[in-house]
């Protein structure tokens, strides 16, 4: 699995969505939003973490405003 800036993960036990900050060899910094707003960041080992895989419907509702303009 190749992660970059930007991508979407979850640990592999479940848990809420994280947004990768930084890649370094096998050591992801993943950042995240608490119930109450607040931001966390942590350093997790790859080994740890799944890709989620981006909703098609943003894809579909950017291809139907291009059309209707």
């Amino acid at each position: 699995m190749e992660l970059k800036a930007g991508d979407v993960v979850m640990l592999k036990s479940g848990g809420q969505p994280l947004t990768v900050a930084e890649v370094k060899a096998d050591e992801v910094l993943c950042l995240w939003m608490g119930m109450e707003g607040d931001l966390f960041r942590e350093t997790l080992p790859l080994a740890v973490l799944v890709q989620v895989e981006e909703d098609d419907e943003d894809e579909d509702e950017e291809e139907d405003d291009d059309e209707e303009e």
